[in-house]
């Protein structure tokens, strides 16, 4: 981690949400490997995390506490999940900025179209490279595989019309 990062990363609220969102990842982990075809979807902030999907609520509190069990226990490789939205932001990133360059300084229609097969190119090499940096920023930056002494408050369920949801708040 360079050293200009680590005052923001190990700041208090920035880190609750690393480890929460690691703890998020992880939950997913475990509840995929109980049932795969299943979608589950999460968003961690400094309290804790949602998980939304077709999920009981006695799944969500074992699966949460295993999760954390086995942070502790050093599975710290559970906190990176590859359908992460930091993977979503840098390859999107990646690809519309190489998408640019290759069609930037483009004066007419023409010109544009003519260099569109390049723009294609550069941009399928970027998201390419992409998903392992995404990985990377997750491993480093919006992650913690760490749990450090985060503690599970409480677990509700609530329903908004289909949407099922299951808050999982923390301390620390």
């Amino acid at each position: 981690m360079t050293s200009f990062l680590r005052p923001l990363l190990n700041s208090p609220g920035f880190s609750r949400v690393r480890r929460n969102h690691g703890l998020e990842h992880a939950s997913i982990h475990v509840l995929s490997q109980k049932n795969s075809k299943r979608l589950i979807a999460g968003h961690s902030d400094p309290g804790g995390f949602w998980l939304w999907g077709q999920l009981t609520l006695a799944e969500v509190d074992q699966a949460v506490r295993e999760a954390l069990q086995r942070l502790r226990g050093g599975e710290r490789s559970l906190a990176i999940h590859p359908n992460c939205g930091t993977n979503l932001v840098t390859s999107s990133l990646a690809a519309g900025f190489a998408g640019a360059v290759a069609i930037g300084g483009t004066r007419s229609t023409k010109e544009w179209l003519d260099r569109l097969p390049l723009a294609i190119l550069f941009s399928m090499g970027a998201l390419l490279l992409a998903r392992p940096l995404g990985t990377r920023i997750q491993q480093y930056v919006t992650t913690s595989g760490d749990p450090g002494n985060l503690e599970i408050v409480e677990i509700r369920q609530s329903q908004r019309g289909n949407l099922l949801a299951h808050r999982v708040t923390t301390r620390s």
